[in-house]
């Protein structure tokens, strides 16, 4: 995958990724769930690439140990986002 990727192109891969995930962990996805405070059907639908909610991936990542995953999105100089583009009320 390239930096050209869709939406759904990126949430389907990020899915693929939790399922391994899960399985190297020898987890089923009702224990994902219920460790992440979230349905099972909300894992299954990260895992399909079918659409979450952030905070969903948030707390499917923690509860499968891989929260450093989310450090990867800031930078890590500041440990704050850029807001060279963001204005006073906008965003």
């Amino acid at each position: 995958m390239g930096t050209t990727n869709t939406t759904a192109e990126w949430a389907r891969a990020l899915g693929e990724q939790v399922r391994a995930l899960r399985i190297d962990q020898g987890l089923e996805q009702a224990e994902v769930a219920e460790r992440a405070s979230v349905s099972r059907p909300a894992v299954s639908d990260l895992e399909n690439g079918a659409g979450s909610s952030l905070s969903t991936v948030i707390k499917v990542l923690t509860a499968l140990g891989a929260s450093d995953w989310l450090a990867t999105l800031h930078p890590t100089d500041s440990g704050r986002a850029p807001r060279s583009r963001v204005r006073k009320g906008r965003a």
